[in-house]
């Protein structure tokens, strides 16, 4: 595993990088071992010609859930009672894990070298990452959260969170979760768009702040962070005032819910993926009924409001795109950086550079990937058009390296309905 990659042009990741020529990048096993000047390399090295192509960090999906495929729904599905038969046997539990493991191969292969799970199918989310470790199945670096924590007829309660009927029974599960070695742990505040039965009532609030709090306090000291789905303005202070990590999606913010960001030094995980079709498309294309699509456009304003604010005000940004839900594929993660340009304003190099470096020091793992520099590990990818130019040069990379595994022309099927329908909004 001695990879040279020659007559590329570099794009190091970091927030003021320019385009860099006549480099070459030494990967020994699994880091970047050097960069030096000119385009030959030690014989010893397998050379990788890219013939002007772009090379980059491998990028971070901060928000994802290995337990769906992004196809749309004519209507809702029963999620608990899905899940429920998944599990009742060994075969199908099989197969639950196998899809999963699918999934993550898929994120990999379409440029995502790290993933952070929130919200997944008991523990297979922490199996499958341990299996990518010890090199039984390839795929991305995963920081896991397996379940998250819901209450009762609470956001994704029975499918990919347990129901807490209590403080004691979410202790309980934080304690699950550390044996079954975990990353983070996962909270599920309010209701989503799917949840709420009337109009101007998505994010409605489902959990108590005082449960809130006792899960933060727990999970902090058993030397956890914690992240939280929030939709609505109420939802997100409560979240901050009660000690979470990250806001994941957000809401319309305002004085107060950003002098807390700033207080309680949280991040946002802007997730405008999930929003756009409920919001956008036509109902007889996203088959949303007149509420959703009315509590999605609430959503959808919400979270970019709530992503503008932040870039304005200083506070860390992550990007993620809630893949699973309904049109979320996962290969698609490059879409949430051409919303966060088009609908947030932000640059496209400042785009890249949230999902590859901001990502990653966010994560904790700046140290370890983000970036193209000597001592990194070699989490790469490739492109032959320049993304600083037009982020969906993302849609095709030609290489992926994870942990210095080289894919070279990966492929997978996509869904041309999903490509049909959202490619009109970039």
């Amino acid at each position: 595993m001695k990879y040279a990659f020659t007559n590329g042009i570099i794009l190091d990741g970091t927030k003021n990088m320019e385009p860099v020529k006549g480099k070459t990048i030494l990967v020994l096993d699994d880091h970047i071992v050097d960069i030096i000047d000119g385009n030959v390399a030690d014989p010893s090295y397998e050379n990788i010609d890219l013939n002007g192509a772009y090379i980059m960090p491998g990028l971070i999906n901060m928000h994802v859930h290995l337990a769906g495929n992004g196809k749309p729904q004519k209507k809702q599905r029963d999620n608990t009672k899905l899940v429920n038969l998944l599990f009742s046997n060994p075969i199908s539990a099989k197969v639950a894990h196998l899809m999963v493991r699918n999934y993550a191969k898929l994120e990999l292969l379409s440029g995502v070298t790290t993933i952070r799970t929130v919200g997944g199918l008991k523990d297979l989310d922490t199996k499958v990452r341990d299996e990518v470790k010890a090199g039984k199945i390839i795929g991305p670096r995963i920081v896991a959260a397996n379940e998250g924590i819901s209450v009762p007829h609470g956001h994704m309660a029975g499918s990919v969170a347990i129901v807490a009927n209590d403080i004691d029974e979410a202790k309980a599960h934080v304690d699950k979760l550390k044996l079954q070695g975990a990353d983070l742990v996962k909270l599920m505040i309010t209701g989503g768009v799917l949840d709420a039965k009337e109009k101007g009532t998505p994010g409605e609030m489902k959990m108590d702040p005082a449960m809130v709090k006792a899960i933060c306090d727990y999970a902090h000291a058993k030397g956890y962070k914690t992240a939280a789905h929030v939709e609505s303005p109420e939802g997100v202070k409560v979240a901050l005032q009660n000690g979470v990590d990250s806001i994941e999606h957000g809401a319309k913010p305002d004085e107060e819910t950003i002098a807390l960001f700033k207080e309680k030094g949280a991040f946002l995980t802007t997730t405008i993926s999930p929003a756009l079709p409920y919001a956008l498309f036509d109902r007889n294309i996203s088959n949303a009924s007149e509420v959703e699509q009315y509590n999605g456009n609430i959503v959808f304003e919400g979270i970019i409001d709530c992503a503008k604010a932040a870039v304005e005000n200083g506070i860390p940004v992550a990007l993620g795109n809630d893949v699973g839900c309904p049109w979320i594929s996962q290969y698609d993660f490059w879409r949430e950086l051409v919303y966060f340009h088009k609908y947030v304003g932000v640059s496209n190099k400042e785009a890249l550079h949230t999902a590859t470096k901001g990502n990653a020091d966010l994560l904790g793992l700046g140290d370890l990937t983000g970036t193209i520099e000597k001592g990194k590990c070699a989490d790469l990818i490739v492109c032959k058009d320049d993304p600083l130019k037009d982020l969906s040069a993302l849609r095709n990379v030609s290489m992926v390296m994870s942990c210095g595994r080289l894919v070279k022309d990966p492929s997978f099927k996509r869904n041309p309905v999903l490509d049909q329908q959202l490619d009109k909004f970039l």
